[in-house]
């Protein structure tokens, strides 16, 4: 049976979404590198599907190299399937860490706010969709829910054969601005809040944007995603999933089931007895106990930890949920050799991250406490230091953070799939 490859660079949570979403269809899959991808493999084992998840785009880019890009290009150029979510949207488009499947490119923000946005929106189904029909679902629902998870935006080009699948609407019961929950702000806030501060926080700016866009490349077709159609328990989001993936490989792939079942990483049950990986796992969770209790980190769901403004949620996210899964999946010799000889190294570096990160979130903590009578008591810069310190500069990655998830993504990377199962 044909094979769908998941893209793992550079993608982490995003990419154990996808994953989980191809496990729970019981879709045939296996894991792949910029790297193999830019030695030949899609040419010597082409797959039904290259599907990359979300991430950083430019990161993708980079590891899949001049080669790699072309060698995806070609890919599909002779047949092949591109889908991609968020990031692996973003690789997608043209510009200059792009793929340029899509002729359409990355738009830029107006108001950075309008990226810290997540949780459900109601979606249009695109009304003018002539060569791309067989992607809609049959009696599907007009306005279905799609989750984002702070996504970037498409800039659209006339004279295009690119067509909208979907468009943002309306936002649904979960929705976040930054760490604020629409469904529980009193009718009026933001008009009140615009006329007296002048800023604009409404989602308005989202609606009528496009979100999910395909066309074709060459002899190929691809999909660009900004909503995360695999997004655990999203009912009509998963179900899209699965019928495009149909779609796109011609029906040779069909999922079994199309709701992607729900995940709760930090209460599986472990599957390593290593002494080292379970005390790491502690001091994660320690981690997380020290921010909630400091009203810093929240429950944003049964798999994200939501955070305040500010604070390098995005990041924590990415190395606790690498670690849940792979303290939860089954020990592979590979594996096994890799962290043997990674552990001291990690070990050593998760004790120094984890008194900085200690150190850091209490100072957060602190400078909450004294905004109003005494804000100068821990500087903004001090705190800016600290967090590019551990995490690297704004926008990036670096710092001990940096060395630690390397050494996570490889692990899980090889506890996955490496080869085709049918």
């Amino acid at each position: 049976m044909s094979s769908i490859y998941i893209l793992w660079d550079e993608s982490h949570l995003w990419g154990l979404l996808v994953w989980r979403a191809l496990e729970a269809m019981k879709l045939p899959y296996c894991i792949v590198r910029g790297e193999e991808i830019a030695q030949g493999l899609l040419s010597c084992n082409p797959p039904a599907l290259l599907l990359a998840p979300g991430g950083n785009a430019r990161l993708k880019a980079n590891a899949l190299g001049s080669k790699g890009i072309e060698e995806i290009r070609k890919y599909v150029a002779n047949g092949g399937k591109y889908l991609g979510f968020c990031g692996g949207a973003g690789l997608g488009l043209t510009g200059k860490n792009g793929l340029n499947l899509c002729p359409w490119e990355r738009a830029k923000f107006t108001n950075r706010m309008q990226h810290f946005v997540s949780g459900h929106l109601h979606s249009s189904i695109g009304a003018n969709i002539t060569h791309a029909a067989d992607l809609i679902p049959d009696n599907f629902p007009e306005k279905p829910a799609l989750p984002v998870w702070w996504p970037a935006r498409f800039s659209p080009k006339e004279n295009t054969d690119v067509e909208i699948l979907a468009s943002y609407s309306t936002p649904g019961n979960d929705f976040w601005i930054a760490d604020l929950p629409l469904n529980t702000l009193p009718p009026g806030t933001f008009n009140e809040w615009e006329s007296l501060y002048g800023i604009k926080l409404r989602p308005e700016f989202l609606e009528g944007q496009p979100c999910i866009l395909t066309g074709k490349f060459g002899k190929g077709r691809y999909v660009l995603s900004y909503t995360h159609l695999e997004t655990p328990n999203s009912p009509e989001a998963n179900a899209w999933l699965a019928h495009i993936i149909n779609t796109l490989t011609e029906g040779t792939i069909t999922a079994k089931q199309t709701l992607v079942t729900d995940w709760h990483p930090a209460t599986e049950t472990p599957q390593w007895t290593d002494e080292q990986l379970l005390e790491a796992k502690g001091i994660f969770d320690d981690i997380v106990t020290i921010g909630k209790n400091h009203c810093l980190f929240f429950a944003r769901n049964s798999w994200l930890i939501g955070w305040r403004a500010g604070i390098p949620g995005a990041n924590l996210n990415n190395l606790y949920n690498s670690l849940c899964s792979a303290v939860s999946m089954k020990p592979t010799p590979a594996a096994q050799e890799f962290w043997n000889d990674a552990s001291e190294d990690f070990m050593r570096n998760l004790n120094i991250f984890y008194e900085g990160v200690k150190g850091y979130l209490l100072a957060e903590r602190l400078a909450m406490t004294l905004s109003k009578t005494f804000p100068e008591t821990v500087s903004s810069e001090s705190l800016r230091n600290q967090r590019t310190a551990l995490f690297g500069p704004p926008m990036a990655s670096g710092g001990v953070y940096l060395e630690l998830l390397n050494t996570l993504d490889h692990l899980v990377y090889l506890l996955l799939p490496h080869t085709i199962e049918s």
